[in-house]
């Protein structure tokens, strides 16, 4: 898995003019995943991700996680991360999984940040989103689980 976290003061995702998920102060997460990858790599991803220490504490260090400020987050499928441009003008997309298998590995990633207690928004995995944020910081990390 490969996910771009960005801190946030809030952000939200639209699919066909609708909002299907917003958030205020927390983490934008873009979650693409690989052929190669498992539920052992989203339960690690999920515990880094929750547990990052990205937020700033009462002397201006980062020195807090999402779960203790009381942060949500926004979760969006994001398949072009494994996008190859190394060669020629336009991407490769062959190591991204299938939709059939990387839809129920990022259902189980947004649920297992949920056991942890976290609020979850997601935008609709597969369809064209527009996604909205501010970037608090800012602040953008990338976590990959191989």
């Amino acid at each position: 898995m490969r996910i771009v976290v960005q801190r946030c003061k809030e952000a939200s995702v639209t699919v066909e003019g609708k909002v299907t998920g917003a958030i205020g102060p927390g983490l934008a997460l873009l979650v693409g995943i690989t052929h190669e990858d498992i539920e052992e790599d989203a339960r690690f991803a999920a515990e880094k991700i929750a547990n990052l220490r990205i937020f700033e504490d009462d002397g201006g260090k980062m020195n807090l996680s999402v779960l203790e400020t009381g942060g949500a987050i926004l979760s969006v499928s994001q398949f072009t991360l494994y996008g190859d441009c190394r060669k020629g003008r336009r991407p490769n997309f062959m190591a991204a999984a299938r939709p059939e298998q990387a839809e129920p590995l990022y259902e189980r990633f947004n649920a297992l940040l949920r056991e942890q207690g976290l609020q979850v928004e997601t935008g609709i995995f597969g369809a064209m989103m527009d996604v909205s944020l501010i970037n608090d910081g800012p602040v953008t990390l990338i976590v990959e689980t191989r």
